[in-house]
C-alpha cells in the first residue's frame, strides 16, 4: 500500500467492528434479559387470566379458522379432497 494512511483505516475499520459487535451484544442481551422478565411477570399472573390470554389469542389467529370451502391444506390450491372408500381386500393396492 502506498504511504502509511492505510494503518488509520485499518484501525478505523477494527474500531467500528468493535462498536457494532458491542452494540449486537447489547441488543442480544437485551432481548434475553427482557424474555426473562417477562417470563417472571407471567409465572405471577392468575392461572384464569393466563387462559383468558390464550383462548384470546386462538381466537384472533387468521390462519387457526376453518373454512368449509377449502381442502386440507392450502397446497392443494384449496380444491376439495374426496374421502376415499373404505379399502377391501379386493381394491386395495399391492404392497411389495
Amino acid at each position: 500500500m502506498h504511504g502509511e494512511n492505510w494503518e488509520f483505516w485499518l484501525n478505523m475499520t477494527n474500531f467500528a467492528l468493535g462498536v457494532i459487535t458491542f452494540a449486537a451484544v447489547l441488543v442480544v442481551a437485551g432481548a434475553v434479559g427482557w424474555e426473562l422478565f417477562e417470563r417472571k411477570a407471567r409465572r405471577t399472573q392468575p392461572v384464569e387470566t393466563r387462559d383468558a390470554e390464550a383462548k384470546a389469542i386462538l381466537k384472533s389467529a387468521s390462519d387457526a379458522q376453518f373454512v368449509p370451502g377449502l381442502g386440507l391444506t392450502m397446497a392443494d390450491g384449496g380444491e376439495r379432497i374426496q374421502p376415499s372408500g373404505p379399502q377391501t381386500p379386493k381394491n386395495r393396492p399391492e404392497q411389495g
